[in-house]
């Protein structure tokens, strides 16, 4: 099959909205994403639009990158978050580099084995050097095994940082790849 490997664009707002929401279905998204189906759902358009916006074609602190087939559904996604030096990230550890920081990485479940996540990643390092990223990073919990394998698989490897969630002591792990 043939894929578009694309950045959103600001009013394709609907389609990210329902490519997330077929995420957060997905039986593993406990493990991959850190909202409920519920919490997404209830969200307004007006969330969605915005949203949007700050990831669409063009902008420079985040990009989603989706792959479109042919026709014109999408089946996969990302988004690659740029990090400052000099700030804290989402779990409150300090940014030391200029980095990108993958999140929503989801295939269609018909889709995995394609090769298709591949290709996302590829598009999102190419897009995160084009920025002056110096690494690349993201966090994987460390049940989800799959994710792993793929994640080193593609040049990914951990960095030893451990991030705790909630008071269920569940961990989270950091996988970096360094810019060559």
């Amino acid at each position: 099959m043939s894929y578009v490997i694309r950045s959103v664009r600001a009013g394709e707002w609907a389609a990210a909205k329902e490519l997330r929401l077929a995420a957060l279905r997905d039986p593993v998204a406990h493990l991959a994403f850190l909202e409920t189906y519920e919490e997404a759902a209830a969200r307004p358009d007006s969330f969605w639009q915005e949203r949007t916006a700050g990831v669409a074609e063009g902008a420079e602190k985040a990009q989603q990158i989706i792959a479109e087939g042919p026709d014109g559904r999408w089946v996969g996604t990302l988004t690659v978050l740029v990090e400052e030096p000099g700030t804290t990230d989402w779990a409150g550890f300090p940014v030391e580099r200029k980095q990108g920081h993958v999140v929503g990485v989801f295939v269609r479940p018909e889709e995995r084995g394609s090769g298709l996540t591949e290709v996302l990643f590829d598009a999102a390092l190419e897009w995160s050097w084009a920025q002056g990223l110096e690494r690349v990073r993201l966090i994987v919990h460390e049940e989800n095994g799959r994710a792993q394998r793929f994640y080193r698989r593609v040049g990914f490897l951990p960095s030893g940082v451990t991030v705790l969630l909630g008071d269920a002591g569940e961990r989270e792990l950091e996988f970096v790849l360094e810019r060559e």
